[in-house]
């Protein structure tokens, strides 16, 4: 297989574009640097086409692997012809490889392999020859042997149609054959172990559902009530048709004394040893294909989250809401230092609110407070209440947002979280952190483990090592895509950085506390263990403001100061005006892109990023996205009203719709089928975590607490 040409036909790209690709990534160049410092060598592919070309070239690079060992597995059997390396050779998926390798794999015992030894292939084989001139029993007489364990002519005739079963089972045409059949015709039947039982899979308790229509998030929650021992599965197979075809193929003449006999081999191999393996690979394949697009939306939602802009230039006050041990609250300078830190007690059981209000009232007093951060877990909804009406009762202006705090006390308990408040306890530590999240949403979840954001469904059920790889792929992508501060970024955002490693973070941030701030991105090579390699990949992400070069506060690259320099100087421009933003119109000054990158020795897509970074430096992405609402009032679910419009924030997507935010304790669902009058496969094509919509009330369920939402409002009522 031509690895490069099956690389650009999957992902439609030019072969030249696959080829550069892999060479850089050969040659230890991270995902991030090709994606923004390699734009000419790969024609501009993008950080997610750059992703999906290393997934494909591991799979297939073990592909190839897998071959190879195959190929000398079958070869030392002395059993490997040229037929079949060709077809190894030529197979494009790990399955067919394994088909292939099927009659040849080391396997326990079988029943075929005993009545091999009883001597009873050559029975089977006169069977398949179809030639039979007498009754296949008086033809098996003569393999009676007390010795070798054939006593009668109906064992030896057993063991024949066991042999018989066993080949047909291993043909490597049959088995893709079935396969592709059954996925096409098949169905996916799931039953209750006890429809008595109430459980949130109630819906699967008497389930049909062909294979080829089966939704990925279906297939992931039938695979979790399966494995809750609620819920049984099983595919059920076109088997009439596909017994039917195997005996077309395999019975050539209508012998009467082979003809039932073949019948009952062939339907033993099918019923015993194909179907069972089928159905491992099939149940396999579609929670496969059901995890991969599920750490897809998994992936974007969380770049939505982790792109949200900061909140800039404001104390806030986080507030971690709880019962019975008490609402910690943290107070946040708008550098993100922790000034103060209490615990009030409005919630049950002390129901100290008079209290909590006055210490809040003084906190915000003392620190100029403008905006409370309050997480969404246990305790938010009393917690908004009390907040709400002491937002009535003074006269600062303060406004509130509910704040995701998923993995917020993963973090408060972690070591990093130890090191950065030693003298805080868990409480605080969470506190101070639902603070962060809005001041910047992505220097704070950084110090997170991905998967424990919590904006994806069945995220415990993936394959952990795959959805951890693509996971992290987001983060990074999002924190290279920013750049950080060099002077002020922690280890976990650091080490996000291409080409850092955690420890090589832990030694910059120890430089930086040893010598004071760095005055340029060429003093990073004074750091321990990072070389020449590591700074080519890191240099462009890393800012340093105030220094002693404007450029290294921009995203362009050291390597390409020279040329940008030239091109200042070309245009009568200085590099102090920079900072000051005095370059805005640089872009409308250059006459032709294509003449200037020829002078200045560079590609045009590298000329335009160096213009597009000199004229706007220090632009933060996040800003293009939408900020969140801020609240001064509650609504209780009870207020709701059926028609009722409502502006919202898209607080998670999923396959079969989102959730929204619509200023009430309970997220409202927007099914697929609610958002747009057009036809979507996917809620992300419409929207993205983070997103602030308009929605209207279609129905209210106090009880189960469900809200179902429209965003089709002008189609409603």
């Amino acid at each position: 297989m031509n690895i490069i040409k099956q690389l650009a036909a999957e992902l439609q790209i030019r072969e030249n574009q696959a080829e550069t690709a892999v060479r850089l990534i050969d040659e230890g160049n991270t995902i991030p640097f090709i994606a923004r410092y390699r734009k000419e060598a790969t024609g501009a592919l993008s950080d997610e086409v750059l992703r999906n070309l290393h997934e494909r070239l591991q799979y297939l690079r073990n592909l190839e692997e897998k071959k190879e060992q195959v190929i000398a597995a079958i070869r030392e059997q002395d059993k490997l012809t040229g037929e079949l390396e060709k077809k190894i050779r030529e197979a494009t998926t790990l399955v067919a490889v394994e088909d292939l390798y099927q009659p040849y794999r080391p396997k326990r015992r079988t029943r075929a392999m005993i009545a091999r030894e009883k001597g009873l292939e050559p029975l089977a084989n006169l069977l398949l020859l179809q030639k039979l001139s007498r009754p296949a029993l008086e033809e098996a007489e003569a393999y009676v042997d007390e010795e070798k364990g054939v006593k009668s002519p109906e064992e030896a005739l057993t063991g024949a149609k066991d042999i018989i079963a066993e080949n047909v089972s291993e043909r490597a045409d049959y088995r893709k054959s079935i396969r592709q059949w059954t996925l096409k015709e098949g169905s996916l039947i799931v039953k209750a172990k006890d429809d008595t039982v109430e459980s949130v899979y109630e819906m699967y308790y008497d389930f049909r559902e062909p294979l080829k229509k089966m939704t990925g998030y279906r297939v992931l929650a039938i695979n979790r009530g399966e494995k809750e021992k609620i819920l049984t599965v099983k595919v059920e197979a076109p088997e009439a048709q596909i017994l039917h075809a195997l005996n077309k193929t395999l019975i050539r003449e209508d012998n009467i004394y082979t003809r039932d006999i073949l019948k009952e081999a062939i339907e033993d191999g099918y019923r015993r040893l194909i179907a069972p393996a089928i159905e491992r690979d099939i149940r396999n394949e579609l929670t496969e294909n059901a995890q991969s697009g599920a750490i897809g939306v998994f992936g974007k939602n969380l770049k939505q989250l982790l792109m949200q802009p900061p909140i800039k230039g404001q104390t806030v006050l986080g507030w971690d809401p709880a019962f019975r041990t008490g609402c910690k609250l943290a107070v946040v300078d708008p550098t993100g230092k922790v000034l103060d830190t209490v615990v009030v007690y409005p919630t049950a059981p002390q129901f100290k609110v008079k209290e909590a209000k006055a210490k809040v009232h003084q906190l915000i007093k003392k620190y100029h407070i403008t905006l409370i951060s309050v997480g969404n877990g246990t305790a938010s909804r009393e917690s908004e209440q009390v907040i709400t009406e002491l937002l009535k009762e003074i006269p600062e202006k303060v406004s509130y947002v509910i704040v995701n705090e998923a993995g917020a006390s993963v973090y408060s308990a972690s070591k990093l979280a130890t090191e950065e408040f030693p003298e805080f306890d868990v409480g605080q530590r969470s506190a101070a952190s639902i603070a962060r999240r809005l001041q910047d949403p992505l220097a704070e979840l950084v110090k997170i483990e991905p998967k424990a954001i919590g904006v994806g469904q069945y995220q415990h059920d993936m394959n952990q090592k795959k959805l951890e790889e693509a996971l992290n792929g987001v983060v990074e992508d999002c924190v290279n895509g920013v750049g950080v501060d060099l002077n002020t970024a922690s280890v976990p955002l650091l080490s996000y950085i291409s080409g850092i490693s955690k420890n090589v973070a832990k030694n910059i941030v120890a430089y930086r506390e040893a010598n004071g701030s760095f005055h340029s991105r060429k003093e990073l090579l004074k750091v321990d263990k990072l070389g020449p390699k590591a700074f080519q990949q890191c240099a462009g992400f890393l800012r340093i403001s105030g220094g002693d070069n404007p450029l290294d506060n921009t995203g362009v690259h050291p390597e390409s100061y020279e040329a940008a320099g030239k091109l200042l100087r070309n245009m009568g421009y200085e590099e102090e005006q920079i900072a000051s933003g005095g370059l805005r119109k640089l872009r409308s000054r250059i006459k032709n892109m294509e003449e200037t990158a020829k002078e200045l020795e560079i590609g045009v897509l590298t000329l335009e990023d160096i213009v597009e970074e000199l004229e706007k430096p220090g632009r933060d992405p996040r800003s293009d996205m939408p900020t969140p609402i801020l609240r001064t009032d509650v609504l209780e679910m009870k207020d709701l009203k059926e028609g009722m419009i409502l502006k919202g924030t898209v607080r998670n997507v999923i396959d079969f719709g989102e959730f929204v935010d619509i200023g009430v304790h309970q997220d409202g669902l927007v099914h697929i089928s609610q958002m747009t009058d057009r036809f979507i496969r996917h809620p992300l094509e419409v929207v993205s975590v983070g997103d602030i919509v308009n929605v209207q009330v279609l129905s209210v369920d106090m009880k189960k607490k469900r809200i179902q939402l429209t965003m089709k409002i002008n189609a409603e009522k």
